[in-house]
């Protein structure tokens, strides 16, 4: 049972990863129209790039006042953070099933 709720939360990982393969882009592309110069410090590719991911995590575009760009960076944010959370969760359940058996 325990390794069935493990998988249930990595579809819950794979929800989250829709969610921020959609919001995520869409930041990006605001971010290269309406803040060239955040966008430059990032440039090219700053898909995955582990300083643009951590201004999402830390949350970065709060302090920007603009109120479309907190519409778009807030959904890409709740879902890496759902990402981080499944696969957690995930395995932590797997390592308990794992000890108990």
């Amino acid at each position: 049972m325990l390794l069935f709720f493990a998988l249930c939360f990595v579809g819950i990982a794979i929800a989250g990863f829709c969610a921020f393969v959609i919001f995520w882009p869409l930041t990006l592309v605001h971010i290269r129209d309406r803040h060239a110069a955040l966008g430059a410090q990032w440039g090219e590719g700053a898909f995955l790039k582990p300083v643009a991911l951590r201004w999402l995590l830390g949350g970065g575009y709060r302090q920007i006042t603009d109120s479309s760009l907190s519409g778009l960076a807030t959904p890409a944010r709740i879902s890496l953070c759902v990402i981080f959370i499944g696969l957690g969760m995930a395995g932590l359940l797997w390592l308990w099933a794992e000890a108990l058996g």
